[in-house]
């Protein structure tokens, strides 16, 4: 072994020691009680609320979201239609009103089919049927891998797919502009088995409408990952393109966060995360999401995403920091995993306090939603 090499080796064996060997350490620390969260900025353990990622969303909101549902499962339509309408060209948000609608039409769709029979040319009623489509395309495959699905069921699904995406290549032609129909064809496409020749237009055709699409990306993300018809160097790759052209007050820079976990459920290696690399667009994200508007419903659970793999690189004291953003919600994806949420995230956040050698500030402010 070459001097270099051992240097590398050497530095690597650290690096896994100190991760491997840090919960168990915080575990400790935060069971005994020397870890009093108030010291660190941070509320009290009694008040973890394991039961969301984040706030609730303002009255007003909820109100809005109800009305439009009941209103579409007693025949009213048209306040479905007039709800995407008001998005305008704010195309995350238009998309996140035709997901809601998607659940809506799971409990009964017969607004729908009367919406796009009272309105046949109309690009949200089709995009939204496309994309039921495809939703229940993918019920039936389920979301394990491939050699977990039944042979039967992984032939429905396949056979359903072509005429999702002919029903969103009608919807595209219903309103050039809108990117909404792109997004089904991208996220139907993989389990089309659409090679890259294929899938390469349909990219181009979304991102010509809206560059920085957030459910866009996932789905291309999920495409270019080893599981379908990329790589993990193909997917970080594009991952850290998100970060890099990510606007002010998008939380685009997000993507990262989801390349990574893609990441951590392929590998063992508990020492992936500490690179050089990944440390440096970690804080890049972290400094995009200070532009995200506060009251971004996406950016809580993404906030704990980013916490957890700051600390796997061991960024505490920038770890500590998202903690203390977070404030007391901990129902999100990287504290579940082992059933007990509160004491995953406490012992997260009491790894982030112990190996930042922060001193403590005060009693945090009350969370919640600003708009």
């Amino acid at each position: 072994m070459t001097i270099s090499g051992a240097v590398v080796l050497g530095v690597l064996l650290i690096v896994l020691y100190r991760v491997v060997s840090t919960p168990r350490n915080a575990d400790g620390w935060v069971g005994d009680d020397r870890f009093v969260a108030s010291s660190y900025g941070l509320p009290p353990r009694a008040q973890l609320d394991s039961r969301r990622a984040g706030p609730p969303p303002p009255a007003h909101r909820a109100d809005e979201r109800q009305a439009v549902a009941e209103a579409a499962w007693e025949g009213d339509w048209k306040s479905a239609e007039r709800y995407v309408s008001a998005a305008g060209e704010d195309w995350d948000e238009r998309w996140a009103r035709l997901e809601l609608l998607q659940h809506v039409a799971g409990e009964d769709d017969a607004w729908l089919e009367a919406w796009r029979a009272a309105e046949p040319g109309n690009c949200d009623a089709a995009t939204l049927h496309a994309s039921i489509m495809v939703h229940r395309a993918w019920e039936i495959r389920g979301s394990g891998y491939a050699r977990e699905v039944m042979s039967s069921d992984m032939d429905r699904f396949r056979a359903m797919l072509p005429a999702a995406i002919q029903e969103a290549e009608r919807a595209a032609l219903l309103d050039p502009a809108n990117p909404g129909p792109w997004v089904v064809m991208i996220t139907a496409a993989r389990g089309a088995q659409y090679r890259r020749a294929r899938f390469k237009p349909l990219w181009e055709g979304l991102v010509a409408r809206a560059p920085h699409h957030y459910e866009g990306h996932w789905q291309a993300l999920q495409y270019w990952c080893a599981k379908w018809f990329g790589s993990d160097r193909r997917m970080m790759r594009f991952a850290r393109q998100a970060v890099r052209k990510a606007p002010p007050g998008s939380p685009l820079a997000g993507i990262y966060l989801h390349a990574l976990n893609e990441l951590t459920e392929r590998h063992s290696a508990v020492a992936m995360s500490a690179t050089l690399l990944t440390r440096k667009t970690l804080k890049q994200v972290a400094t995009s999401f200070e532009q995200v508007a506060p009251d971004d419903e996406r950016l809580p659970g993404l906030r704990h995403l980013l916490a957890y793999h700051m600390l796997r690189s061991m960024l505490y004291k920038a770890a500590l920091e998202q903690f203390r953003l977070i404030g007391p919600w901990c129902g999100a994806q990287p504290w579940r995993r082992n059933g007990n949420a509160v004491a995953a995230f406490d012992a997260a956040r009491g790894t982030a306090a112990k190996r930042s050698r922060t001193r403590p500030v005060p009693t945090p402010p009350v969370y919640g939603l600003g708009r």
